[in-house]
Parts: C-alpha cells; sequence; structure tokens
C-alpha cells in the first residue's frame, strides 16, 4: 500500500458491456463494479482500472530454512525470508494459514515493506532467497514482481509458494521473475477442487505443465493429503502417474499431513501410514525423489541417488544431516547427477525459525504463528 493508503494500479482486466471490470488476473474472472473487490479481497474496482490495495504490506516477516517451503532441491540448508500479504483467490475449507488468507482486516497487515527494503533486508540477514507465501503471490502479483525485480537487482533469488491459480497471461509474467515454485495440487479430481476450494483443477495442470516445458523455473509439488477427501490409493497412484508423464520423474513430490483447521475441525490428523504408502505408490510410478512432511521421518524426508540409491541428502525435519555431493551435483558413490538448483556445499541455516520486524512499533498480536 502506498503512504496515501490507496495501493498501486493493478494489471489484467478489462471492460464489460455492461460497465463492469472484469478481473483476468486468475480464472475466477471476478466482475465488479466500482468499489467492489474480488474473492481474493485484495484487488479492488477503482474507477476506470482494478487497484492492488496490499503493495507494501505485509501480514509478517520470517526467515525460515528453504526445505519449510518445502524445496528440497533448491539450495538445501540456505536461508529465505518469507512474506505474505492477506486474502486469496481459493476458498480452502482446510486453510492451514486461514488467519492469513481468509481474512479481511486491515490490520493483518502489519508491517511496511517496500521492495527495496525487502531485498535489503533479505541481503543483511544472509537469505540466499525471498519466499511469496502464507497466503498465495498470484493475487498480490505487482507487489511480487516489483520485489522481485529489486532481489534479482541484489543477488537475491525468488521463491513462489501458490496454489497455481493464474490465468495464461499473469502466469507468464508472474513466473518470468520467480527461481523456484512449489505448487499446492491439492488433489487429483474436479471434485475435491469444487466441494474444498470452490476453483478448479484444470488450470492448476495447465501451470505445473507450462512451469515444467516452458520456463526454466525449478519445480517442486506438494499435496495436503485430507483423510477422507484426497486419501485413496486410486487417487495417489493417477496423481502421481500424471505428475511422471506430464511433468517428468524428476519433480520432487511432497505428500504432507493435515491437521484439523479452519472449516474442517472434524476431520481426523492424517495417520502417517497412509503418508508412507502414497510415497511408496508414486515412487512405483517412477517418480524419483518423493517426501513426507508434517510427519518425523528421516528416512522418508532424505533425497537419495535414482543411480545406485546412496543416501546423498540426509535430512532431520529441516535439518541437513549427511552431504554426499560432489561439487558438481553428482553422487559421490556412482557420479549420477542430481536434479535440482545446487551449490558445491549445502547452507548450514538447519532448522531455525528467525521472526523478522521491518516495521518496528507496528506489531500486531497473530492468531497463531505462520507455518
Amino acid at each position: 500500500m502506498t503512504a496515501g493508503g490507496e495501493g498501486v494500479p493493478g494489471r489484467y482486466f478489462h471492460r464489460l458491456a455492461d460497465g463492469r471490470l472484469q478481473c483476468d488476473l486468475c480464472p475466477r474472472e471476478c466482475r465488479l463494479g466500482d468499489g467492489q473487490r474480488g474473492l481474493c479481497f485484495v484487488r479492488q474496482r477503482d474507477g476506470g482500472g482494478i487497484r492492488l490495495t496490499t503493495h507494501g504490506r505485509s501480514s509478517g516477516f520470517c526467515v525460515d530454512p528453504i526445505e519449510k517451503k518445502p524445496l528440497n532441491h533448491f539450495l538445501p540448508g540456505t536461508p529465505v525470508l518469507s512474506f505474505g500479504t492477506a486474502g486469496c483467490n481459493l476458498a480452502c475449507k482446510f486453510c492451514q494459514n486461514w488467519d492469513i488468507s481468509k481474512s479481511r482486516e486491515v490490520d493483518t497487515l502489519a508491517d511496511a515493506a517496500s521492495p527495496a527494503a525487502l531485498a535489503a533486508t533479505a541481503k543483511r540477514l544472509g537469505c540466499r532467497s525471498i519466499a511469496y507465501t502464507y497466503n498465495d503471490p498470484v493475487i498480490f502479483l505487482e507487489y511480487a514482481v516489483d520485489t522481485a525485480q529489486a532481489a534479482h537487482a541484489a543477488g537475491i533469488a525468488n521463491v513462489a509458494v501458490t496454489a497455481g491459480y493464474i490465468s495464461a497471461e499473469p502466469r507468464v509474467e508472474f513466473f518470468r521473475h520467480m527461481d523456484a515454485v512449489n505448487v499446492d495440487l491439492k488433489a487429483f479430481t474436479e471434485a475435491f477442487y469444487y466441494k474444498l476450494t470452490g476453483a478448479r483443477l484444470a488450470p492448476v495442470l495447465e501451470t505445473l505443465i507450462y512451469l515444467a516445458t516452458e520456463t526454466p523455473v525449478w519445480l517442486e509439488i506438494t499435496t495436503l493429503v485430507i483423510p477422507g477427501e484426497n486419501d485413496s490409493e486410486a487417487e495417489f497412484d493417477a496423481l502421481s502417474a500424471w505428475v511422471g508423464e506430464a511433468l517428468g520423474p524428476d519433480v520432487p513430490l511432497h505428500f504432507t499431513a493435515f491437521h484439523p483447521d479452519y472449516r474442517m475441525r472434524e476431520t481426523p490428523r492424517t495417520p502417517p501410514a497412509t503418508l508412507l504408502r502414497a510415497r511408496e505408490i508414486a515412487r512405483a510410478n517412477g517418480l524419483r525423489h518423493v517426501y513426507v512432511g508434517n510427519m518425523h521421518d528421516k528416512a522418508a524426508g532424505s533425497t537419495y541417488c535414482h543411480g545406485c540409491g546412496a543416501l546423498l541428502i540426509g535430512r532431520d525435519w529441516y535439518e541437513l544431516s549427511d552431504w554426499n555431493l560432489d561439487a558438481h551435483g553428482r553422487c559421490t558413490a556412482c557420479a549420477t547427477p542430481l536434479a535440482g538448483i545446487l551449490e558445491a556445499h549445502p547452507g548450514t541455516w538447519g532448522r531455525k525459525r528467525q521472526p523478522v520486524r521491518l516495521s518496528p512499533g507496528k506489531a500486531r498480536a497473530r492468531r497463531k504463528r505462520l507455518r
């Protein structure tokens, strides 16, 4: 948000015959009368245009391990400066960050930070990258792009954590500025997307194919496994088979555990055995790097050589415990290269979590910690 609190002009919209403006940022295509906001809440009709009301304002900042995004093959062991804004263009009943993504309160945006300030802070704190996360960054595209450009100018990489629900034209602009992305593939059925997210599966698959086949962006995928909703062996099989065929066997896939939250508080937690079975099925379908998350299993969280089976990167939660790669990212046992964006040596950030205040004096109590 600008100093005057008026936001910045948004892109991707057109005028309809009835005088409303259609937002073309995402497949929802919200049609807005003057003063109305889209479902995302942060994009608002203002006369003849649409403005992004959250430019320069954040719901909080934190330095995390890159593995928490989760990204296991992108600059392993390094710290990332994470931030988000408010609002979301999906309506997930199981949202794990609902106090941020579902917020309709300006007070949620307690921290002010210009793109230049974010890049400078990341540099000062020794972060190798900035992550656009907590809520979906596609809805604050202009802020994310401005920050990403400032980050690149400072030698800082950019990471997007997104549901991938974005239209074709803005998709090109947004991901052109990203170096790595984790896409939440929430399920593999249209019924799940319609019932539990209020969205559609097809645009997400289009985003994944675009990223894997038309960009140099490093891609990883996360599926939150929810008991009774997307946890059948048939769905694990269909999802992982599609990933291997459409995106390739080197795209890492993370199956993570659900915990009761938001509007699904009566749904039980995901049993660890379910995640391990999902991993087994995906590996049987030829995926080389399949991980489990939100549960402690060092073996299922580590990286192995697809050539000889040797342990390449050991992980204990977010802590790296082993590193058996040479300076060129190859297995030290058989010289098979590991796919990813790797350096000669791993980072040493470990599992630390360091909250950051960019605007002292504007702190506000959070209802729960950022994830």
